[in-house]
């Protein structure tokens, strides 16, 4: 085993909810990730959807036991020393699939070795082993201290709720059961005058319609920084719900810009442009509005992309008049505007 150390450390991620163009949906989920090396360890996993054991949405009590088991105070819970690095985001179950490994100590080391895909108590490393990922030894004092933070609630919980403040309250409403749906918990308002700055601070992102106008959007500006809430804030682009929910994932991720997956999108009549840092899926969706206000939904793009910038056509139908383009990875999202000639 090598005697050479790897850095080890934590960061807030997510697994990017949302509409999907065929209508299904896909809930959202904020966890925080293993950071090796200065890189998320799940990037190194090939086109993996899934999360950490260590998301927000899981009780204290079962959250403290995964922290405390990762640093060895609890007996594994697989055969042979294995613990679950990552597993199925929706149902957390181990027949859906998980990321395993060993996690053991040297003296003062920790080491994880012998990462596999399991779906049963047993895994097959030399079926289903991550041949070439690991062994990773880590200096115990770093180690302790990473994990030991969540403990100590430094890490924070994640805000996972919005409030919408449009004219249209049909839109909101169908917005905000969509938002419920994915995992994201939604408000309507028509202003927040007289709110107490404990409830204002439930909310991690504020979403204008298009309608708001600028005094009004000042007021809940200036009532939030009162209250000293940093939210992120979303002008919504267009009444069309699976690009706001999109819009309002891509406000509400916390994960270093640095170590996100989708790092780029820009679009114009004719062709998108994407950047990725690692191997991964990434759906292209595009969506209008005709002249008569109905939603037009093209898919342009599904596939793995390798690291790099790569630009992917774009139907004429799919980018006429106010058209956008989402662009989506298992942890990222991405909206722009088409700029037409």
């Amino acid at each position: 085993m090598s005697a050479e150390y790897a850095t080890f450390g934590l960061a807030p991620a997510m697994r990017a909810g949302g509409v999907l163009a065929n209508g299904d949906y896909q809930v959202h989920r904020d966890f925080v990730d293993f950071i090796v090396d200065g890189r998320p360890l799940l990037f190194q996993l090939s086109d993996l959807d899934a999360v950490s054991p260590l998301a927000s949405d899981v009780p204290p009590a079962i959250f403290t036991a995964q922290v405390r088991s990762l640093l060895l105070e609890a007996p594994a819970p697989l055969p042979g020393g294995r613990y679950v690095i990552y597993g199925c985001p929706d149902c957390e179950d181990l027949a859906c699939g998980a990321v395993t490994a060993v996690i053991g100590k040297e003296g003062d080391d920790y080491i994880w070795r012998d990462f596999a895909w399991q779906t049963d108590e047993h895994a097959d490393l030399e079926l289903n082993g991550y041949h070439g990922i690991g062994p990773f030894r880590f200096e115990g004092a770093e180690y302790r201290a990473a994990l030991g933070s969540l403990l100590d609630g430094a890490s924070g919980t994640a805000r996972r709720r919005v409030l919408l403040i449009g004219a249209r309250v049909a839109l909101l409403a169908k917005l905000a059961a969509a938002l419920r749906t994915i995992g994201i918990g939604a408000d309507i308002a028509h202003d927040v005058g007289g709110v107490p700055a404990d409830e204002l601070r439930a909310y991690g992102a504020v979403a204008f319609g298009r309608a708001i106008g600028d005094e009004q959007r000042a007021e809940v500006r200036r009532a939030f920084a009162a209250a000293r809430v940093d939210v992120a804030y979303v002008d919504g682009l267009a009444p069309i719900v699976p690009l706001l929910v999109a819009q309002i994932e891509y406000a509400l991720d916390r994960s270093p810009v640095e170590q996100r997956r989708l790092t780029r999108l820009v679009a114009a009549e004719g062709e998108a442009g994407v950047e990725v840092t690692s191997p991964c899926r990434v759906r292209l969706t595009a969506y209008r509005l005709d002249r008569l206000y109905r939603t037009h939904t093209h898919e342009v793009f599904d596939g793995v992309l390798e690291p790099g910038r790569h630009r992917i056509a774009l139907d004429a139908k799919a980018v006429r008049r106010e058209s956008f383009v989402v662009a989506r990875t298992s942890g990222s999202v991405l909206v722009e505007a088409v700029a037409l000639r």
